[in-house]
């Protein structure tokens, strides 16, 4: 079985993203780390972040994991701040911390996104599936969700289930 983390990077710790990761850690095990009790900084090119918690955690889910899924809500139509901020830091991988770096090189992402609509914008995933190629990650697959009346709908988790199924 692969060892995975669930990356949350939503402005709300509790929020819609958060049950729908829940459900899928319950399913598989995998921890969630929520990127919003993290000190990230935006990417620096004078790396004056490097003392942040950035380096600390990419080097743990580097060194720990075999799978990073990347939870995000959708905010205007393509994934949150704290995430963005998340894979624009992951540049120090490239410069800086380049052993990290080819510690990702082989490793496997999958994406969750949640939003208040059951369809998603078409392109949504390509940075993240650009991103893995650049980095010489395998993109497993993507899961769109949402939640009704602070309740995640049978037909969301029926898909949870076959995507938990898929990644395992």
């Amino acid at each position: 079985m692969k060892k995975g983390v669930i990356l949350l990077g939503s402005s709300n710790s509790k929020g819609d993203t958060y049950a729908v990761s829940k459900y899928l850690s319950d399913r598989t095990g995998y921890p969630i780390i929520d990127l919003k009790t993290k000190n990230i900084g935006p990417f620096d090119y004078e790396f004056k972040n490097s003392h942040d918690d950035f380096l600390p955690l990419i080097k743990e889910i580097a060194n720990d994991f075999d799978l990073i899924i990347f939870a995000t809500p959708v905010y205007w139509y393509t994934m949150s701040g704290a995430m963005k901020i998340f894979f624009d830091r992951i540049s120090d991988c490239l410069k800086t911390e380049k052993e990290t770096g080819r510690k990702l090189r082989g490793m496997e992402m999958a994406v969750l996104s949640c939003g208040s609509d059951s369809e998603l914008v078409a392109g949504f995933y390509m940075p993240f599936v650009e991103s893995a190629k650049y980095l010489g990650m395998n993109y497993l697959r993507d899961i769109h969700c949402w939640v009704e009346d602070n309740k995640i709908p049978e037909v969301v988790k029926q898909d949870l289930d076959k995507f938990s199924r898929l990644i395992l």
